[in-house]
């Protein structure tokens, strides 16, 4: 078996994990990475996941990192570079590509992959980066709570690689590195009696009860072709199927509104597809709006479909054997084929009709030959028992009663607002939407309890099941890896562990003394600290 000698081992290139590594390397550490997919960026790419982040990015300094801020104006960068823009598009500092609702910045998840394969490119040639794809956490060798080396299988070819590091960071989208080095971890809901969280479990945790996931697509539309695949295997069984939490059959444009629950339609199209916005499906997640760019350069729109109708909550992937979460990946995948044949074939039309055959699969968009993410959207993760563990009633608006603003965190390395939402669950709970307020991300929530060499660096930090709901967006979850990219530099440099740096009033203050330095907010300013988040993404995120 071959070994591998780095500072820093980072096991997932999604979000956090670019983030880490970003900030480690230019840090002057080494870095080993390894990705279960065949490229980096996560959420932000191989998920086809249009960024979803607080209101004050693009009107403000405010509400994210120097790191994240570079990186999508790098992406408008590109089109600029590259891209045909119309004058008005090429002008505009705020350049919205697919002017879709959800986001100031919907983009094709092939440009972000590109935007931040050209950040991590000087690192690779140097030789201080090194990416292992289709590569997965399998053991650890630890001793007295130190992790001295780790083993990760190549899925393809099933060879093994050891990595032997100071550090490892977890950024997998699962927290598959967790359960190989013998972590503590919480998966699933917690309990009222556990957390005391207002929206936590009234009986017993149900480690088994996560968030729905999603299998998103990209498809673009023609009106004069006819484009309908093949039926899907299990279109029979989602064209019948509806929850006992949902208004109607799952295949319809009606799905329960997140926070009141009551019934909501939400057709394709509410009006002409070539309108800048449209509340409708079409202008929600639409990546490319061909407006913006020269006459004749883009046949269509592109649009990404994360939508109610494609969320998959008929069974876990973690806790469940092998078999099973290849089952239920299956399933989601196919809950989207047949989603895509509904709207083909059998979906009420704006003018009256049925179906819109025009319909296509775009596979250059999300960088896959058939149209369809790289890989399902990832809601929930496994979660480390950490040092500290971020609950409802420090960040709730509801929860805080009467209290202004969430409560304050003196070991904060960042920010992140979004309001607490959770997608129904695979135990058969609808939408939890909670009102909250712009918080803080407390360095305790990065460090394990027990082990002394791993830090958490994505969704897998110490939120519960209710606060995940607002941890786990782009920009936070990039804030978060970044930040532990960081401490493990610091580790290094300065002989320290991660509990040492939060324990010790100096050392905390040196180190977030790092992270300001690094341009990483650790507050919100009052005008924004205080202001709730009633504002929401319409579907859910």
């Amino acid at each position: 078996m071959k070994t591998l000698n780095c500072d820093i081992c980072i096991a997932g290139g999604g979000t956090g994990g670019v983030a880490a590594a970003l900030a480690a390397l230019s840090s002057g550490m080494t870095v080993v990475m390894t990705e279960e997919c065949d490229r980096l960026g996560g959420q932000l790419t191989s998920q086809a996941v249009p960024v979803d982040e607080n209101p004050w990015i693009d009107a403000t300094d405010t509400g994210c990192t120097a790191r994240y801020r570079r990186f999508r104006e790098n992406v408008r960068s590109y089109y600029r570079a590259y891209y045909p823009l119309t004058e008005k598009a090429r002008a505009d500092a705020r350049l919205n590509p697919g002017q879709g609702n959800v986001s100031p910045l919907c983009a094709e998840p092939r440009v972000a992959e590109r935007v931040l394969a050209d950040s991590l490119s000087p690192y690779l040639v140097s030789g201080a980066l090194r990416v292992l794809f289709r590569t997965v956490p399998a053991s650890a060798d630890v001793v007295d709570d130190r992790i001295r080396s780790a083993r990760f299988d190549n899925e393809e070819t099933g060879d093994s690689v050891e990595i032997v590091a100071a550090y490892y960071l977890d950024a997998t989208e699962l927290g598959d590195l967790l359960p190989a080095v013998g972590a503590e971890f919480v998966t699933g809901a917690e309990s009222l009696r556990d957390t005391s969280e207002p929206h936590a479990l009234p009986g017993r945790a149900d480690p088994l009860d996560q968030q729905a996931f999603t299998w998103c697509f990209a498809f673009d539309y023609d009106p004069a072709r006819s484009s309908v695949i093949d039926k899907p295997r299990s279109y029979d069984f989602w064209k019948g199927y509806r929850a006992p939490f949902w208004p109607d059959m799952m295949l319809s444009w009606t799905y329960p509104d997140p926070i009141s629950l009551s019934p909501t339609r939400l057709p394709l199209f509410a009006g002409p597809s070539d309108a800048p916005l449209g509340n409708d499906l079409w202008h929600y997640r639409r990546a490319l709006y061909r407006k913006n760019f020269a006459d004749g350069f883009l046949p269509s729109d592109v649009v990404l479909a994360n939508w109610p109708q494609n969320d998959y909550w008929l069974g876990p992937l973690v806790g469940v054997s092998p078999e099973t979460k290849e089952r239920n990946l299956k399933a989601a995948r196919e809950l989207s084929l047949s989603f895509l044949y509904w709207m083909q074939t059998e979906a009420p039309r704006h003018d009256g009709g049925t179906g819109y055959p025009g319909l296509a699969l775009n596979g250059p968009s999300v960088g896959t030959s058939d149209g369809f993410a790289a890989m399902p959207y990832i809601r929930e993760s496994r979660r480390i028992r950490a040092d500290f563990t971020i609950l409802e009633q420090q960040i709730g608006y509801e929860a805080r009663k009467g209290l202004v603003g969430a409560e304050s965190f003196p070991d904060s390395v960042g920010i992140g607002s979004y309001r607490i939402d959770l997608h129904p669950s695979t135990s058969g709970r609808t939408y939890i939407d909670i009102t909250n307020w712009p918080f803080q991300i407390p360095l305790g929530a990065l460090i394990p309890l027990r082990l002394e060499n791993l830090i958490a660096a994505g969704k897998d930090i110490g939120t519960t099941h209710i606060t995940n709901g607002c941890y786990r967006l782009h920009p936070v979850e990039w804030n978060v890896g970044e930040a532990a990219g960081l401490l493990a530099a610091h580790c290094i440099t300065k002989r320290l562990s991660p509990r040492a740096v939060r324990s010790r009033s100096a050392n905390l203050a040196d180190f977030q003394a790092l992270v300001d330095r690094e341009g990483i907010p650790r507050s919100w300013p009052e005008d924004i600290r205080t202001v709730p988040r009633v504002q929401r993404d319409p579907l859910g995120m």
